[in-house]
């Protein structure tokens, strides 16, 4: 496994909003990375750390807030 030196950037409005939206919609965690693959996005998690990610390339978009719900 690889890993990559993440910088502590946290999300963008707009998007963080979209997360908070789509996870109150799903019943599960699983459920709302299922959602969230949909519409191109993932969520990995590193040392306690969930980082949203774009699946088409991977690329690192940030880091959701600790508190996150």
């Amino acid at each position: 496994m690889e890993h990559v030196l993440i910088s502590d950037t946290l999300l963008d409005a707009p998007l963080l909003d979209f997360l908070r939206d789509e996870r109150k919609k799903a019943l599960s965690a699983r459920e709302w990375k299922f959602r969230l693959a949909g519409y191109g996005y993932g969520i990995r998690e590193d040392n306690g750390r969930c980082i949203v990610t774009q699946l088409r390339d991977g690329a690192t978009l940030g880091l959701l807030p600790v508190n996150f719900h």
